[in-house]
């Protein structure tokens, strides 16, 4: 079936259109956003694949579900449109790159500069009803997401993982840690890094490291 996203995943993931549980999943999509309100909007369901094209993936980040408010998800995890205000976790993410790089806060949380760059903003689950979280979970989006993981596993080198929380940390399981480089802490949430699990993990000069030791352009994450 025909899926729209960049052509340079089609080829890699065509086997997976093809399947039972990706027609049923695509179906109920169709019918929740005819007779619902979800997010993000349609265009930018595979927002992710769009901006970082599957030979440019550097650096995996993995989300667990997209933003379920009015206007804020985009397409990419922790990411929000241009002028909304940070949620819980982004805000977060920014201050350890603050106290990480020196970086200043940026003044938007929109991450498509991130995703430009070849860091892979995959949510496990691509699309939610509004105001209910985790309302999508469970038709065939993980199963679809984790085949994704698996082939970048697989069919590239070097790329960094970051998994964040205990959610993200399960997928190291698809992940080859001889060929890929796996960093792990706490989620960004309030919950976990003010109980001390997020702030202080350096993830982002880590990663900087491990690219420039591999020959890989730097991320710059401001």
């Amino acid at each position: 079936m025909d899926v729209k996203m960049h052509d340079s995943w089609k080829g890699v993931l065509n086997e997976e259109f093809e399947k039972t549980y990706f027609k049923e999943l695509i179906d109920f999509v169709k019918s929740e956003y005819t007779t619902k309100v979800c997010y993000p909007k349609g265009s930018e369901i595979f927002s992710a694949f769009d901006h970082c094209h599957f030979n440019q993936v550097k650096v995996v980040i993995i989300g667990q579900d997209p933003y379920h408010g009015p206007n804020q998800a985009n397409g990419l995890c922790f990411s929000v449109h241009d002028g909304i205000p940070f949620p819980p976790s982004l805000n977060n993410i920014f201050k350890e790159i603050e106290n990480d790089l020196n970086a200043p806060i940026p003044k938007t949380g929109n991450l498509e500069r991130w995703a430009d760059q070849g860091v892979f903003l995959l949510n496990a689950t691509l699309t939610v009803r509004q105001s209910e979280a985790g309302s999508h979970q469970g038709k065939g989006w993980e199963k679809f997401t984790d085949a994704v993981i698996k082939k970048i596993s697989d069919e590239s080198e070097n790329v960094v993982f970051l998994l964040w929380g205990g959610f993200a940390q399960k997928k190291a399981a698809l992940i080859d840690g001889s060929k890929h480089h796996i960093l792990k802490s706490g989620h960004p949430s309030p919950l976990s890094a003010n109980r001390g699990f997020w702030f202080g993990n350096k993830h982002f000069s880590k990663t900087n490291e491990y690219l420039k030791a591999k020959n890989k352009p730097e991320i710059d994450w401001s």
